[in-house]
């Protein structure tokens, strides 16, 4: 076969440092939110443990856009846990006292467990209403 017979189709390049991993996250967290809506199921990916580039995560956060809610603690770093543009899905950020990110996650959940109250300190939460109301 002559080299001029052979069809040639020129792929235009992608987005500078993107790798190509991101988009296949889509489908998954897709199937993540089926859980959370069939079985309650909340999960997390691990985004630090993934090979993304910066370019795949900012690709990522742009096409899963900003909801509206974010809650930050302060706790050993701050952690940031906003709502994306999907409700149910939700970027969480941990970094160190530097200001360092040290881990993301992406998670399908009604609420982020890292902002449940713990029942115990539901408990602390009865035992001052109760103290204060005996006080009253």
């Amino acid at each position: 076969m002559a080299r001029d017979s052979i069809p040639l189709h020129v792929v235009p390049p992608g987005e500078p440092g993107l790798s190509g991993n991101a988009p296949p996250l889509l489908r998954e967290l897709l199937e993540r939110v089926r859980r959370l809506l069939d079985d309650g199921e909340s999960s997390a990916i691990d985004l630090s443990a993934l090979p993304l580039t910066p370019a795949d995560l900012a690709w990522l956060r742009d096409k899963l856009g900003t909801g509206e809610i974010a809650v930050t603690l302060h706790a050993h770093g701050e952690s940031t846990l906003n709502e994306t543009g999907c409700p149910g899905i939700w970027w969480v950020t941990h970094r160190n006292e530097q200001g360092a990110v040290m881990s993301q996650f992406i998670e399908a959940a009604f609420v982020p467990e890292l902002v449940k109250a713990h029942p115990r300190d539901v408990l602390t939460g009865q035992e001052y209403l109760e103290s204060m109301i005996s006080g009253c």
